[in-house]
């Protein structure tokens, strides 16, 4: 599923379907209605019928309900063929920092307002299942924040406050707060402030009780970690790496790695990120990290086989506010 794959292969949507098929079913047909697998067939018009069947249409064996392959997925209801929608999953998933929607409009030749759309749709499939297994070993937390550059002429009005007076730093910027385990995965939210009573259910309910954190000096996490081993390193007193006990290695700089990635993507290649969306936006993040080890194909077709019961509608996306568009 590799881009000269996707051209040579995939260049109708009829084609494009097929593979969807084989890769959501691959245990034969399943009936998003009952739930029955393998016990569908596909609809075909006889010879001398003067109604045809829409391609791709299944009917099933128990419930006799008529469906497709689309059907409680991202794709439900597009009018996108389905082969724009696999190059633009390839073209998202292979692209580590990221790919604004104004690129997709103009690779794909949609709309901005149909690439920006099918974009959040790709990020909302993109959502892991709620995981048994918390976050354990070692793990790395903290907090960076996102957006909110003060402009030039705020600027110079800022420098002639008094100092009490002066915005704190993250003035108008998003926190995001994240959590890694060391060779695993990454876990990040967005948070209104980095309080102890915001991030102490965050850390219950994403870190196992015998994992070993490791943070920066800061004092915020030290009422969340309920008993948990904690380690520090005091980044003000340029202590970046600490070996302790046989070895151990004190550091946060695999979360940092993270965030270097997210910052470059948010900063270079969409430039603005409005608050309402950033959820979608660290699920994109965080998704691709988690499948750094696999290659483009895999991690595009894995997609794939995550998006049943994922179906958004664009109101939901936007609610009742104006779409805001990614510079480029």
């Amino acid at each position: 599923m590799n881009l000269s794959k996707l051209d040579k292969h995939f260049t109708d949507s009829e084609a494009a379907r097929e593979f969807l098929e084989a890769q959501r079913w691959p245990d034969g047909a399943f009936c998003p209605f009952c739930g029955l697998v393998g016990e569908s067939y596909r609809l075909k018009a006889k010879p001398d019928s003067k109604s045809p069947v829409r391609p791709g249409v299944w009917k099933c064996g128990g419930c006799r309900k008529q469906f497709t392959v689309t059907v409680g997925t991202i794709f439900e209801d597009s009018h996108i063929p389905l082969n724009v929608w696999l190059m633009a999953i390839h073209l998202l998933c292979a692209s580590k920092k990221g790919l604004s929607a104004h690129q997709l409009h103009r690779m794909l030749g949609v709309t901005y307002k149909t690439a920006w759309f099918m974009a959040h749709r790709i990020r909302y499939g993109m959502t892991q299942d709620p995981l048994a297994e918390k976050l354990s070993g070692t793990v790395e937390i903290d907090e960076t924040y996102i957006g909110g550059k003060i402009r030039a002429g705020a600027h110079a009005v800022k420098l002639k406050m008094r100092p009490k007076d002066r915005p704190s730093p993250y003035y108008g910027k998003a926190a995001v707060v994240a959590m890694v385990e060391r060779d695993g995965k990454v876990r990040s939210k967005y948070v209104e402030r980095v309080t102890a009573n915001n991030l102490r259910p965050i850390i219950e309910a994403n870190i196992a009780e015998n994992a070993r954190i490791m943070t920066d000096s800061g004092t915020v996490l030290e009422g969340t970690l309920m008993g948990r081993t904690h380690y520090q390193v005091n980044h003000r007193a340029d202590e970046y790496v600490r070996y302790e006990r046989g070895g151990l290695n004190i550091t946060t700089n695999t979360i940092e790695g993270y965030f270097s990635i997210l910052k470059r993507g948010i900063n270079g290649v969409y430039h603005h990120v409005g608050r309402q969306h950033l959820h979608r936006y660290l699920t994109e993040f965080d998704y691709r990290y988690n499948a750094r080890k696999v290659s483009d194909t895999e991690r595009s077709q894995a997609v794939l086989k995550i998006v049943s019961g994922k179906r958004i509608m664009y109101k939901e996306i936007v609610g009742s506010e104006k779409i805001t568009s990614e510079d480029f």
